[in-house]
C-alpha cells in the first residue's frame, strides 16, 4: 500500500512539473526568446509584435497596461455574476443579456441627451451626459433583475437544472427583444437592422493621450479610467461586504445559507439585494465596456463566456477570486494577442482564446475549486 502511495505521488508530480515548465517557458519566451517579425511579418519564433520585452520594453509596458485594463472592466461585470453565483447559488446564464440590454439603456439615454453620432471619438461629451446614462441602465438593469428573481427563480431554490434552464429562457427572450428593438436612435448613414453594433462615447476630457513617464511609453486616458473604476468597484464591494451589517449577512449566507436562515436573518432580502446589484453591475460593465469598443449583438454570450472563466478561476462567491481571475484572464489574453508566432500578418491572434481556455485548465487540473474558492 505505501508503494501505491509512493507511486501515485510520482505521477502526480509530473503534471505539476510539466505545467510548471510551460509557465516558465512562456514567461522567458516573452521576456527574451520572441523575434521581431522580418520583412515578410513572420517567422519561427517571430511575434505580431516588435519582439521580446527585451528587444522593445515600450510594447512590453503597454502589452501590461491592456491586459490591466482590461482587467479592469472584466472585474466589473464578472463580479456581479460571482456575488449571485457565490451566494445564490444561481448560474444567471442571463447575465449577458442583462450586459447587452444595459448597454443599449446607457446608449439611447446619451444619445438624447446630447445627440452626438456613432464611435469612440464623438462631439464633445460632459461627465454628466456620460455617468447619468449608466446610472439610469443600472437603475433599470437592477430592477428588471430583481424582477426575474422574484417572479422566475425565488420557486425553484435549489434547483440548480431548472434555474438554469429559466435563466437560459430569459437570456434568448432578452436578446431577441432587445436585437429586435434596438437601437431605436439609429447612426447617421445607417440603416435601420435590429442590434447595429453602437459606442457610447467617454467623457471629452478622456479622449486624450497621458505620457507615463516610463520607457517612453504613452497611453489612453480612457482606459486607464476604464482600470480606476474597476478599482473603484472593487473597494466599494470590498466595504460593502466586510465593513457593513448587510454585507456580513450576504458573507454568512455565502458560508452557511441554511445557519443563517436558522438564526432568523431574512435570506430571502439578502437574495433579492445580490441579484439587484449583481444585475446593475452587468449594466455598468456595459456602459464601460461600449465606450471602450461598441454594444452590438452577440457581446451577450461574450460577456457571459468571460464571466464564468474569470468566476471558474477565482472561486465562487470569492471577491478577491473575481479580481485576481479578471487580471489572469486580461493579461493572458493581451499578451497572447501581442506575442504569439506567427507567420503573416494576419496570423494567430485568433488563437489567444486558446490561452485563456489553457489558463483555465490548469488552474483546474491543481485546485479545482478555483484559486481563492473553497471546497464545498
Amino acid at each position: 500500500m505505501a508503494e501505491r502511495i509512493r507511486a501515485w505521488g510520482v505521477v502526480g508530480t509530473v503534471p505539476r512539473a510539466l505545467a510548471a515548465g510551460l509557465v516558465v517557458f512562456a514567461i522567458l519566451y516573452v521576456l527574451v526568446i520572441a523575434d521581431p517579425p522580418d520583412e515578410f511579418g513572420g517567422g519561427n519564433w517571430r511575434t505580431t509584435n516588435t519582439g521580446s520585452a527585451l528587444d522593445d520594453p515600450s510594447t512590453f509596458l503597454t502589452t501590461v497596461l491592456d491586459g490591466l485594463t482590461f482587467a479592469g472592466l472584466l472585474f466589473i461585470v464578472a463580479s456581479g455574476f460571482s456575488l449571485i453565483f457565490g451566494l445564490m447559488r444561481v448560474v444567471n446564464m442571463a447575465h449577458g443579456a442583462f450586459y447587452l440590454l444595459g448597454g443599449y439603456i446607457a446608449y439611447e439615454i446619451q444619445q438624447r441627451m446630447t445627440g452626438s453620432g456613432f464611435g469612440l471619438n464623438p462631439t464633445e461629451v460632459n461627465t454628466l451626459e456620460w455617468v447619468v446614462p449608466w446610472l439610469v441602465a443600472m437603475v433599470c438593469i437592477g430592477v428588471f433583475g430583481l424582477a426575474v428573481q422574484q417572479l422566475l427563480l425565488r420557486w425553484n431554490q435549489g434547483q440548480d437544472l431548472r434555474q438554469a434552464l429559466i435563466t437560459i429562457a430569459v437570456s434568448v427572450i432578452v436578446a431577441d427583444q432587445v436585437i429586435a428593438h434596438f437601437p431605436r436612435t439609429v447612426p447617421a448613414g445607417t440603416q435601420q437592422f435590429g442590434g447595429n453594433a453602437v459606442s457610447i462615447s467617454w467623457p471629452g476630457w478622456t479622449n486624450r493621450l497621458v505620457d507615463l513617464h516610463v520607457g517612453g511609453v504613452t497611453y489612453s486616458l480612457s482606459r486607464l479610467v476604464m482600470l480606476a473604476l474597476g478599482a473603484a468597484v472593487g473597494l466599494a464591494l470590498f466595504l460593502w461586504l466586510h465593513k457593513t451589517k448587510t454585507g456580513m449577512v450576504i458573507r454568512a449566507g455565502v458560508d452557511d445559507r441554511q445557519m443563517t436562515a436558522a438564526i432568523g436573518i431574512n435570506i430571502q432580502t439578502t437574495f433579492a439585494l445580490a441579484f439587484l446589484v449583481g444585475s446593475a453591475l452587468a449594466a455598468f460593465g456595459a456602459t464601460v465596456g461600449g465606450s471602450q469598443a461598441s454594444i452590438a449583438q452577440g457581446r451577450d454570450g461574450e460577456w457571459l463566456l468571460f464571466s464564468l472563466v474569470v468566476v471558474i478561476i477565482g472561486g465562487m462567491g470569492s471577491l478577491a477570486g473575481a479580481a485576481v481571475g479578471s487580471v489572469l484572464y486580461g493579461l493572458v489574453f493581451a499578451f497572447a494577442v501581442a506575442y504569439l508566432p506567427t507567420t503573416g500578418n494576419e496570423c494567430c491572434t485568433q488563437y489567444s482564446v486558446v490561452l485563456t481556455f489553457a489558463l483555465m485548465a490548469l488552474v483546474l487540473a491543481f485546485r479545482p475549486q478555483g484559486l481563492f474558492g473553497r471546497a464545498a
